[in-house]
């Protein structure tokens, strides 16, 4: 069993299904390390740099790379480790990338790619990137940080997690990276014939609620719990739709939160715009910041999220909420020039356009959210052919075992334009 994905339109490369011995090089964006084979680069998991390995071809279109899993370490790394998970490997679940690299390691590793992004993609000289571990959690807080968990159900009602790269489902009863809060609910103990996914959610405010999608598109899931739930993060009560967004780490919001009140530094009586809010984290954080003589604008597109946002700053009259898509379009209709801003955008970033615009309004400071670094570095590249630099950055390992790093960048004035 390989965990790659087939489409009919990709012909099959002559390595596909082939084992082959390689040297491991550096770690790239994505979970994967750089190897080499007959002139083409393959893109190796479950190995290390450094280590000389075994590699399953999984995926081979014919193009200048493949894709491998390293299913025999010939010589291994000083940072490998057994994987906590029996379900960790070639082949197997999905949702961890690192689970055989020791926690500085993965942080390490973590820091190079978003090292790697910036400087070729945002013409960056090589910058320092340090990930921040965060507090919580077992063994050594790589296990029992996820507060949110969406398991996939197999044919037979199964709950399981997506092999790499593919639909099918290794069967799972228990994820190691839950907190016991959401084992507690004993989903992967049951049979959910009919469902298509579960969703645990157990909040830090004590919260549990179990959403269960129908494995037909048309319907609306059932739950089992209250429809919204109270997380707490920078010493306030936050009440977020149950299936709604909210930080899986239950330090992760904090984290966050904190770090861009550091490195905006707001102002009493300053005016700011925090752009794709959610429910309202850090628009409040800024509001508490700026006082009863600032304002925030808060602008999130999506219907629930926004009713979230504007319960959770009702009681900080210098704060509204404006429910609009965040587009190069709306700062002209907004009919502010912020001092500070904060944006935070989905994976795929903010794009180019409405970074231009934004920093056209030539706010004194501006923190970037980012879930993706190569997305971030993008955006960072089109920041400075707007004139503004990057003055700082802080990354934070808010996904322990998996690739996933996020990253807050402050952007400041005075950055020569990008040719």
């Amino acid at each position: 069993m390989t965990s790659g994905v087939r489409t009919a339109d990709r012909p099959a490369g002559p390595l596909l299904g082939q084992e082959v011995e390689v040297e491991i090089g550096p770690v790239a964006h994505g979970g994967h390390c750089v190897a080499r084979h007959q002139g083409r680069v393959v893109f190796v998991r479950h190995a290390l740099p450094g280590e000389r390995v075994v590699a399953r071809v999984t995926e081979d279109g014919g193009r200048a790379y493949c894709r491998a899993d390293a299913v025999r370490v010939l010589r291994a790394a000083p940072d490998r480790v057994p994987a906590p998970c029996p379900h960790a490997g070639p082949g197997r679940c999905g949702g961890c990338d690192w689970q055989h690299a020791t926690g500085e390691a993965q942080r390490r590793l973590k820091a190079a790619v978003v090292r790697e992004q910036l400087v070729r993609l945002a013409g960056l000289p090589d910058p320092e990137v340090v990930v921040e571990p965060l507090p919580g959690g077992r063994h050594g807080g790589l296990l029992g940080w996820r507060t949110r968990v969406r398991f996939a159900v197999t044919a037979g009602g199964r709950t399981g997690l997506r092999q790499h790269r593919s639909h099918r489902v290794e069967p799972i009863e228990h994820c190691p990276l839950a907190t016991d809060e959401v084992d507690a609910a004993g989903v992967g103990t049951r049979r959910w014939p009919g469902a298509g996914a579960v969703e645990v959610v157990a909040s830090t405010g004590g919260d549990r609620t179990v959403l269960v999608h129908p494995a037909s598109p048309v319907g609306a899931p059932t739950r089992d719990g209250p429809a919204v739930v109270t997380e707490r993060a920078a010493g306030r009560a936050w009440r977020v739709a149950a299936g709604g967004f909210w930080q899986v780490h239950p330090a992760g919001a904090t984290a966050l939160a904190g770090c861009v009140r550091e490195l905006l530094d707001p102002a009493a009586g300053e005016t700011a715009l925090d752009l794709y809010a959610g429910a309202g984290l850090f628009a409040g954080v800024l509001a508490d910041a700026v006082g009863e003589r600032g304002r925030v604008v808060a602008v999130e597109s999506d219907r629930l999220a926004a009713r979230d946002a504007t319960a959770n700053l009702a009681d900080l009259p210098q704060a509204q909420v404006l429910r609009a898509r965040v587009t190069a379009g709306l700062f002209g209709r907004l009919g502010v020039r912020p001092d500070v801003a904060v944006l935070d955008p989905p994976r795929v970033g903010a794009g180019p356009a409405v970074i231009a615009a934004l920093l056209a309004l030539r706010p004194r400071a501006v923190a970037y959210v980012a879930c993706d670094p190569a997305a971030l570095a993008r955006d960072l590249r089109a920041a400075r052919a707007a004139g503004y630099q990057l003055a700082a950055l802080r990354a934070f390992d808010l996904f322990p075992m998996t690739h996933h790093v996020e990253c807050v960048a402050l952007l400041t004035p005075g950055s020569p334009p990008v040719q």
